[in-house]
């Protein structure tokens, strides 16, 4: 990956803004999308987080990192509000059609990087119940993203090894909820927590059970 492409890294985030479980299933469904497109355009991405939502197979929100040349044309292209026009497969004769998503865009270039050397290591006893030392060995992990400061503590192996392999799995997942905390904070006067979503002109439009994109 060039310098470039590097630079272009962005975490987007599909809400349905505490809407109703039609909502919810519009972002599990939107993100379904939007994983195939990106993946159509050789970006790299990952799922940072999945929220449920109450009905099996909706979510109420998830988070989406993205990376590579094209990033921001990309992000551009989906942030702002999604309409899906569906009659509701929950409510049979509910008479609404038309159920809306949030999409924010954050970019993470004025925080830090995810970098392993920035990790500080500090080994522990395991304990067991009662406080009592399952071992004499220091075989439990404490991982501390300096940057940050986003730490987390490991004791699943009496392998010192595994759980430091362990630790940095788990630190760079906590690390990217952090990213997406700090960033949420940064924009909450326009989201205001999702409690509110704006309706106003849609960026895409979706329509019927199989999810069709409008022209």
């Amino acid at each position: 990956m060039t310098k470039q492409e590097t630079m272009e890294t962005k975490i987007i985030q599909i809400t349905s803004g505490k809407g109703p479980a039609e909502c919810c299933l519009a972002v599990a469904l939107a993100l379904k999308e939007m994983l195939k497109e990106a993946k159509a355009q050789g970006l790299k991405h990952e799922v940072i987080d999945r929220f449920p939502g109450q009905e099996n197979g909706t979510l109420a929100s998830a988070s989406l990192k993205l990376c590579g040349k094209g990033v921001v044309a990309f992000s551009k292209s989906w942030e702002g509000v999604l309409q899906w026009i569906a009659q509701s497969p929950y409510r049979k004769f509910h008479k609404r059609k038309n159920w809306f998503v949030g999409i924010s865009v954050y970019d993470t270039s004025l925080l830090p990087e995810w970098k392993e050397k920035d990790i500080v290591f500090q080994t522990m006893r395991s304990s067991g119940p009662g406080g009592q030392n399952v071992n004499k060995v220091e075989s439990a992990v404490r991982a501390l993203h300096v940057p940050s400061g986003v730490q987390v503590a490991v004791s699943d192996s009496r392998s010192q090894l595994q759980n430091k392999k362990l630790a940095v799995e788990r630190l760079k997942e906590a690390f990217a909820l952090w990213q997406i905390a700090v960033l949420q904070k940064t924009q909450q006067e326009q989201w205001q927590n999702h409690n509110v979503l704006e309706r106003g002109n849609p960026v895409r439009v979706y329509v019927g059970k199989d999810f069709i994109k409008q022209t």
